[in-house]
């Protein structure tokens, strides 16, 4: 629960909005759409979500649509408006929960697409000092689900509008996951934004649950990459491990979620807290569950999977 809430639309109400906190000496918590964080208590002092509005093509080249989307745009909202008008490259990243200003602070991504893959640029306020600071793609420093934003410049900057290079021909991204597969159910003849869109969506829904009518953050874990020594080590003794390329050299990434099922922990219920029966990767929340009860079974799962496959899992979900 909040001591304080306020929303800010626009840039000046930010510097505002933060310069009467600094005086009071009251302590700011920025919220976008609050869906990937878990709170294991109340927030002391102000709590200010960002509701900065508006998507407009800023900029056009032969191939590429320049598009700009206020940090406060819903991040699904922002997708299908792209699709609609033909703007290519994000539509691999449909029904992603939360805010297009938190996008870069995670560098979401979903089926073989990251954000900063169509990344362009963003603006930014300082909280301390209210300048607005220009951040290129190099700048952010985008890692897997990881960015400045929640590295050395972490709640030091409020996300105002984000730029994205989108482009007039689309490239399609069908390979990853179970994209081509929920295609051809889908009688799907010629691949267009929308089709690939509409596979995405329907690809979540049976996986992940619906945050408004089950309580979860998404997918609570990343997926580690781990060396290859033990990757081969793991693979000699479970087979059907899942492995894909990591950014890292002489790493491999494994998939968190087998991990996790292997563990026993899919469908785990306790009370009204437990694992997702679709998901291993989703904890859940079914009604009245503490923030403290989740966040104690993520450390049960931590434990199990490092005590098994000698890997220690991160939680991807921000934890306050």
């Amino acid at each position: 629960m909040a001591e304080w809430f306020g929303t800010c639309a626009s840039p000046e109400e930010w510097a505002e909005s933060l310069h009467v906190a600094a005086d009071k000496k009251m302590p700011v918590f920025i919220l976008g759409g609050g869906s990937n964080i878990l709170f294991t208590r109340n927030v002391e002092g102000l709590v200010l979500q960002n509701t900065l509005p508006g998507i407009s093509v800023v900029k056009e080249e032969e191939e590429l649509y320049h598009v700009k989307a206020g940090g406060g745009v819903n991040w699904h909202s922002f997708v299908m408006h792209c699709v609609q008008n033909g703007y290519a490259g994000v539509e691999n990243l449909s029904l992603i929960p939360g805010s297009v200003g938190a996008g870069p602070m995670q560098n979401i991504g979903a089926y073989g697409v990251e954000l900063k893959d169509v990344f362009h640029s963003l603006t930014a306020l300082h909280r301390k000092t209210g300048e607005i600071k220009t951040f290129t793609l190099s700048e952010c420093e985008f890692d897997y689900r990881s960015s400045i934003f929640k590295t050395h410049a972490r709640d030091e900057f409020v996300i105002l509008e984000v730029t994205f290079l989108l482009r007039k021909t689309p490239v399609f991204n069908t390979s990853y996951g179970a994209i081509e597969q929920e295609l051809e159910k889908m009688g799907v003849k010629d691949l267009s934004l929308r089709a690939v869109s509409d596979a995405v969506i329907q690809i979540r829904r049976s996986k992940l649950p619906d945050p408004v009518q089950i309580g979860n953050a998404g997918s609570f874990f990343k997926n580690p990459s781990i060396p290859s020594v033990l990757f081969s080590r793991l693979k000699a003794e479970y087979p059907e491990i899942p492995g894909y390329p990591s950014t890292q050299e002489g790493f491999v990434k494994t998939a968190a979620g087998w991990l996790i099922e292997q563990c026993g922990w899919k469908g785990y219920r306790k009370n009204d807290f437990g694992v997702h029966k679709n998901q291993a990767l989703v904890l859940v929340n079914y009604g009245h569950a503490t923030g403290e009860e989740i966040y104690s079974l993520s450390g049960e799962i931590i434990e199990s999977v490092k005590e098994k496959f000698g890997i220690e899992l991160e939680r991807e979900v921000n934890v306050y």
